[in-house]
């Protein structure tokens, strides 16, 4: 459970990050020959059209979540296998790609505005470097390889195991299997999934690259 304070810094972030994930994945369907997402109002920016409640809810007081699934139809795209691992991998790339876009706008404004102390500018910072984590941790959780999450598409579609009698098994029990790794680590309170030491380190190495000290 987050403290309020946490949860204010890190929900800019979560909206940004959930919102972004199921565009990216409505949008490249869209542009791979499925219309579904479209017509139901997916390719949009709009918070409210992909944030689903409840999970949006644990993931902001729990730290794992889920947003509304867009909804795909493989007998529209052109080469399917390959569509739909590049439509999964749409989401995880976004994030990334809000983080680094992150750090950037970050080490424009600590060199355009030198910090000197300012609350609001304290504030506002700590809200970036939250909003990076953010989205660096749906990088990283969304990569695993581990049904519903977008990893095992992109693993099913390497292995060409989506139409085989092997899929539905991968599914029910890779499933089963995150949600008890999930469950553990909160019940326990232990690391299984050693998502937050990436995002740190993720987190470390970015602003780095961007010309601020680790």
């Amino acid at each position: 459970m987050f403290s309020l304070e946490a949860i204010i810094y890190f929900l800019p972030g979560v909206i940004i990050g959930l919102t972004v994930h199921e565009y990216a994945h409505a949008t490249v369907a869209l542009r791979l020959g499925d219309d579904t997402a479209r017509s139901m109002g997916r390719t949009s920016l709009n918070p409210l059209v992909h944030i689903d409640l409840f999970g949006f809810l644990f993931l902001v007081l729990l730290g794992f979540g889920w947003a509304k699934p867009v909804m795909i139809d493989p007998t529209k795209l052109r080469y399917p296998r390959r569509d739909d691992a590049l439509i999964a991998a749409a989401g995880p790339i976004s994030n990334l790609l809000v983080a680094i876009t992150g750090a950037a706008t970050l080490a424009v404004i600590m060199t355009v505005i030198p910090y000197r102390g300012e609350d609001l500018y304290g504030w506002i910072i700590r809200l970036i470097i939250a909003g990076i984590q953010v989205n660096l941790g749906l990088f990283v959780f969304n990569a695993i390889p581990l049904p519903p999450l977008d990893g095992s598409h992109v693993l099913m579609s390497a292995l060409d195991l989506r139409n085989t009698p092997h899929a539905a098994t991968f599914m029910k029990y890779g499933a089963l299997l995150l949600f008890g790794i999930i469950v553990a680590e909160q019940v326990a309170r232990v690391d299984i999934l050693p998502i937050g030491k990436a995002v740190r380190w993720m987190t470390e190495e970015l602003l780095r690259l961007f010309g601020f000290p680790k």
